[in-house]
């Protein structure tokens, strides 16, 4: 398009979103809440499976709907999503429709020959989700042995030749200091990093104070990231660090919730915020007529996000047009007003908010499937369907009698290693 003097200027990327796409650029979509690792500030959380998940069928519905609707890629989640049975089966089934699917795991199932596979089929991405540097800061909060099965997991993807798979960390209080190490890491495995932030949704709401980063830390990841940024990803966690100076962070620094991304969880429900799994997010569930389209384009709770908004008690404040008023999610979490300062803002509004919430009146996500017994256990065979809503087994009915000869090999490691990713 040629632009003239009398055309009217094309509005800034970020302002052209905040009105909403025809469909997402990409969603986050849990395919199981089971999982073998109980991690401290897990967003969902996950540990045991929910019998109402969707079906093989209903998870290639779901897929031919955003083939349809052009979406670019998905970021796929758990739980573990590879403990699906169908996990490796509806991948293929994605990249045939040329749905990207970027996958993270753990690393419990990464063996060297999947690594292989992986390396070799495209619209693929792997990110590896590590929480420290060092084996003592990672299993801290992500439990005993899930450190060295990260490593394992990355070892075999290198080896495999499997270029620029990702290692997603999300920042906290212990490991801030561990920036440069994860850089290295990366490097050393021809990966690339990512940073996300920490948000005190599922039981990140037990750990928040322990574990989100100080103010100075605050400081420390900003300026970090506008030395090392062109080279990191962030999802765009830390725009309300823009406040910090007159130098933006890279990325689109903007709350995407409803508008360009949301989330389907593993019993079909949609969310707005992929952080904020809470029936005040909840926009539908792709069961119901219209399916996920319907939800995404005709969804009241969306049409609400996607109108101008006037930036509330944070719309004096200078820095207000760099940092967007802050994250949603970590907001209302914190009983904090969605138009109100983020509870980490820079200038400190949100440390003043804070002292007038009621910690006994906070919003808790609905879903918990975190694990209630340890050791977790994990039947080989398992053919009856669970009689409670959650089971303790992550892989409760998910298993079939016969597994094909290298999931059974898989699933007997599991077994002999369970000591390495049990619950904490």
């Amino acid at each position: 398009m040629t632009l003239t003097p009398e055309s009217p200027p094309v509005p800034a990327l970020a302002e052209q979103f905040k009105g909403g796409l025809h469909a997402p650029i990409c969603l986050t979509w849990e395919w199981t809440y089971a999982c073998n690792l109980s991690c401290a500030h897990c967003l969902s959380s996950s540990g045991r499976r929910d019998p109402e998940e969707l079906t093989t069928d209903e998870m290639r519905s779901v897929i031919d709907e955003l083939q349809r609707m052009q979406v670019f890629y998905v970021n796929v989640g758990g739980g573990e999503p590879t403990v699906r049975p169908d996990f490796w089966d509806l991948l293929d089934y994605a990249v045939a429709r040329r749905v990207g699917v970027k996958f993270s795991t753990n690393g419990l199932r990464l063996t060297p020959e999947r690594a292989r596979r992986l390396a070799a089929t495209d619209y693929v991405d792997v990110q590896i989700s590590l929480d420290g540097a060092t084996r003592e800061v990672n299993d801290a909060v992500r439990g005993r042995g899930s450190y060295d099965m990260a490593v394992r997991a990355m070892e075999n993807l290198a080896e495999a030749g499997f270029r620029d798979f990702k290692i997603s960390v999300v920042m906290t209080r212990q490991n801030v200091s561990q920036l440069d190490e994860f850089a290295a890491l990366a490097d050393r495995y021809g990966a690339q990093l990512r940073i996300t932030r920490l948000r005190p949704s599922g039981r990140g709401a037990d750990v928040w104070d322990e574990l989100h980063p100080t103010p100075e830390q605050q400081l420390e990841i900003y300026h970090w990231l506008l030395r090392h940024g062109e080279r990191v990803l962030t999802g765009d966690s830390f725009f309300h660090l823009n406040a910090l100076g007159s130098e933006p962070l890279p990325g689109l620094n903007l709350c995407g919730a409803g508008r360009v991304v949301c989330l389907i969880d593993p019993v079909g429900d949609v969310y707005a915020c992929p952080f904020a799994l809470h029936d005040a997010f909840k926009a539908g569930n792709v069961r119901a007529p219209g399916g996920f389209e319907r939800v995404w384009r005709d969804s009241a709770l969306f049409a609400e996000l996607r109108r101008p908004g006037t930036g509330g008690a944070c719309s004096g404040c200078p820095a207000y047009d760099t940092c967007q008023g802050g994250c949603m999610a970590a907001k209302f979490f914190t009983g904090l007003p969605l138009d109100g300062p983020d509870p980490e803002c820079v200038k400190g509004h949100g440390a003043a908010a804070l002292a007038a919430v009621d910690p006994g009146a906070l919003p808790r996500q609905g879903k918990d499937h975190s694990h209630r017994t340890v050791p977790l256990g994990m039947p080989a065979v398992r053919t009856a369907r669970p009689d409670r809503p959650c089971d303790e087994s992550p892989l409760a009915g998910l298993i079939p009698t016969h597994a094909p000869d290298d999931e059974h090999d898989e699933h007997h490691e599991n077994e002999e290693n369970e000591g390495d990713g049990t619950t904490r």
